[in-house]
């Protein structure tokens, strides 16, 4: 998860580190409640790791990025 916030976060905000930081611990702070809210209640009585599902949501978006990435020369 520590990828894909900051990398969505720029692509809204910009680089400018004065606005960077703190909308990313923004995005973040929703990301993990939203992430939580939906581990918490997918699959009624059980439980999903929030880890779980944040990771299955990072991982695609983390290949995309360096797919992306190393697509341009």
């Amino acid at each position: 998860m520590h990828g894909l916030v900051p990398h969505a976060a720029r692509m809204l905000a910009g680089a400018t580190h004065r606005v960077l930081l703190p909308s990313s611990a923004l995005l973040g702070a929703v990301f993990l409640i939203w992430a939580d809210t939906a581990a918490r209640s997918l699959f009624g009585a059980q439980e999903l790791p929030v880890g779980v599902l944040t990771a299955l949501l990072g991982v695609p978006a983390f290949a995309a990025l360096l797919r992306r990435r190393t697509a341009t020369p």
